[in-house]
């Protein structure tokens, strides 16, 4: 657990669209633009190690970012000969994005407010109304329909929140959908706006995103 007197008023910002990392999650990245291993670099130096994933929007006036992202802990990384680094993000806490700070640094960084996500901090979620053989089932057909793979096994064993908000990451969902799922303001909401998200995919031929591996 991450204790809430750490999180930080301003922190950098990873602009990925199509990316969200969520409490307890575990999100990969490759990363390789040299702007943004800077900013690895630098948040390898400090005590938290976080990360801003916020998803990028279109606006009249341009790109700007969604109101609400969620902060990552570096957990894991290598880097590649050709200096290319391969990281693990491990949710910490969603927050409102602020506004831009100023400095020198080639990367984006933000003030940001964390009320009104305290319970991300706290213990893994349940969804006392799961279905989870009917949940299975749906993502049977899913990911069938989208050709997709993963491990059954660890999928039936897995915990309510990490069932759902792995799924929740991984799936090739729209922007604004991931953005939806990230919103959600619990776990038992994400839940059905993933299965809305999967029944109409199934509904509407699929979306083609070819073949991944989810885990």
């Amino acid at each position: 657990m991450f204790p809430a007197a750490d999180l930080p008023d301003t922190m950098p910002i990873f602009p990925l669209p199509g990316a969200v990392v969520l409490p307890r999650g575990r999100l990969p990245l490759h990363v390789f633009e040299p702007r943004y291993l800077a900013m690895f670099d630098d948040a390898l130096k400090t005590s938290g190690r976080l990360i801003g994933m916020v998803q990028p929007l279109e606006t009249p006036a341009g790109e700007g970012l969604h109101a609400i992202g969620c902060a990552g802990r570096i957990t894991s990384f290598t880097e590649t000969e050709d200096h290319r680094y391969m990281v693990t993000l491990t949710g910490i806490s969603r927050f409102r994005t602020g506004a831009r700070v100023d400095g020198f640094t080639p990367y984006l960084r933000h003030q940001v407010d964390w009320s009104g996500f305290e319970r991300d901090l706290g213990k893994a979620e349940r969804d006392p109304r799961l279905d989870r053989t009917g949940f299975l089932d749906l993502l049977a057909r899913y990911f069938m329909a989208e050709e997709l793979q993963t491990d059954w096994d660890s999928l039936k064993e897995a915990e309510d929140e990490l069932l759902i908000n792995s799924l929740s990451m991984m799936c090739p969902f729209e922007p604004e959908d991931k953005q939806a799922l990230l919103e959600a303001p619990s776990l038992q909401t994400r839940r059905e706006t993933l299965v809305t998200l999967m029944e109409f995919a199934l509904a509407s031929g699929g979306t083609g995103g070819g073949e991944e591996r989810v885990q």
